[in-house]
C-alpha cells in the first residue's frame, strides 16, 4: 500500500468503520460476543471473545510486539468465528489495556509475568465458557509467551500452535537472510547499516533492532506488507478503537519494548524444547522478520507428543492477517479434531 492509499484509508475512516461493524454483526442463538476489562494478575486487562457458537473449541490468541495488539484485527477473522470462539487479548503494556492503567499502574513487565497473566486468561476462560482448555496461538513475540504458557500449563491447552515462530539463531543466520533480502532488493545502504551493526543480534541495541526491521518491512515484496497491508488498513477501520486507542497501541509498544528488549534478544530457548502438548507450527512461507528456515529448525529440534509444520504459502509475517481463510483450512483440518465434538 502507497502513502496516496494510506491516506485514503484515513479520509474513508468512517466508512470503513462502518462497513466492519456489519461485517461482524454476529446474530446465532448460542453466539458470544463480550468486551469487556478483567482483573488479570492484579490489573484490569482487556479481553474480547467472540464466536457464533459457545461450544465450539476456544482459540487464544497472544500478541505479538512487543505490545502490539490484534484486537484491531478482528474483521479479518470473522470466518474463523464460525469454527471457533476466538479471544483477542491486550496484554499488560499493551493497547486498551495500557490506556486503562498507564505506565503507574501495569508493573513490571517481564514475559515471566505476560505468561502467569496468560494463563490466568486461560483460567478465566475455562471457568466462564465451561470448557476443559483451550488452543493456543502465539504470534511473533506472543509466541514466546506462548511456549512458556504451554510448558508452564500444558493441563490448559489441547495444543500449542505458532505463528511467526520466534526462534534460536547460534549460528545468525537471521543476520545472512537480512543481509541476502536487502541485497536482492537492491537497497546496499540498508546492507551497510547492517554490516555496521554486526552478526551477533545479542549485541545489538534496541535502536538496532527497529533499523533491521524498519529495513526488512520495506524489501518485502510478493507478499501483503505487515505495515502497509494489514496493520495500518486494520487500525485506520477498527470501528473498537478510537483515535486515542490508536495512540495508547503505540505507547505502549515503545514503553513494552523498553522493558522487554534485553529478554527478547536473549531468549532461552533451551528450556523450551520439550512439550507436553501437541505442537503445530504454521508459518508463513516467505517470512523474512522471524524467517521460516529458523522456524523449520526450532521446529525439528522440538519433542511433543504430536507436531506438524506447515507453511502458509504467499505469506510473510503475520501469516494469519495475511492469509486467514488457509490459516483456517489448517486450523479446522489439524487442531480441532483435537477437541471434543460437544463440551459442556
Amino acid at each position: 500500500m502507497s502513502q496516496i492509499n494510506i491516506l485514503q484509508e484515513i479520509v474513508l475512516r468512517k466508512r470503513n468503520q462502518r462497513k466492519n461493524v456489519k461485517e461482524l454483526q454476529i446474530s446465532t442463538a448460542n453466539s458470544i460476543v463480550e468486551g469487556c476489562y478483567v482483573k488479570i494478575g492484579g490489573i484490569d486487562q482487556w479481553i474480547t471473545i467472540r464466536g457464533e457458537n459457545r461450544n465450539t473449541p476456544v482459540l487464544l490468541l497472544i500478541h505479538g510486539g512487543p505490545a502490539s495488539t490484534y484486537s484491531i484485527f478482528s474483521p479479518l477473522l470473522r470466518s474463523w468465528e464460525k469454527h471457533f470462539i476466538v479471544v483477542q487479548w491486550d496484554q499488560r503494556g499493551a493497547g486498551k489495556t495500557f490506556g486503562k492503567n498507564g505506565k503507574d499502574g501495569s508493573g513490571a513487565i517481564t514475559f515471566e509475568r505476560l505468561a502467569k497473566d496468560g494463563i490466568e486468561v486461560a483460567e478465566y476462560l475455562c471457568d466462564i465458557l465451561g470448557h476443559q482448555k483451550v488452543i493456543l496461538i502465539g504470534s511473533s513475540a506472543g509466541s514466546l509467551i506462548g511456549i512458556m504458557m504451554a510448558k508452564l500449563r500444558p493441563d490448559l491447552f489441547y495444543a500449542y500452535v505458532g505463528t511467526d515462530q520466534n526462534a534460536p539463531d547460534s549460528q545468525n543466520l537471521l543476520y545472512t537472510l537480512s543481509v541476502n533480502a536487502l541485497y536482492g532488493a537492491g537497497n546496499t545502504k540498508g546492507v551497510q547499516l547492517l554490516e555496521k551493526m554486526g552478526s551477533n543480534q545479542s549485541q545489538w541495541s534496541r535502536k538496532d533492532f527497529d533499523k533491521r526491521n524498519r529495513l526488512l518491512v520495506k524489501t518485502i515484496k510478493d507478499v501483503p506488507n505487515m505495515i502497509t497491508d494489514l496493520i495500518l488498513p486494520s487500525m485506520l477501520s477498527s470501528p473498537e478503537h478510537k483515535i486515542r486507542d490508536l495512540m495508547d497501541i503505540f505507547k505502549g509498544m515503545s514503553y513494552s519494548l523498553d522493558h522487554l528488549f534485553d529478554e527478547l534478544i536473549k531468549f532461552d530457548f533451551k528450556k523450551y524444547g520439550k512439550f507436553e502438548v501437541p505442537v503445530y507450527i504454521l508459518h508463513g512461507d516467505n517470512d523474512i522478520i522471524t524467517p521460516s528456515e529458523l522456524a523449520r529448525a526450532y521446529y525439528d529440534e522440538i519433542e511433543a507428543p504430536h507436531k506438524e509444520f506447515v507453511l502458509i504459502k504467499k505469506a510473510g509475517h503475520l501469516a494469519c492477517f495475511a492469509r486467514p481463510n488457509q490459516f483456517l483450512e489448517e486450523l479446522v483440518k489439524r487442531v480441532r479434531p483435537l477437541v471434543p465434538t460437544f463440551i459442556n
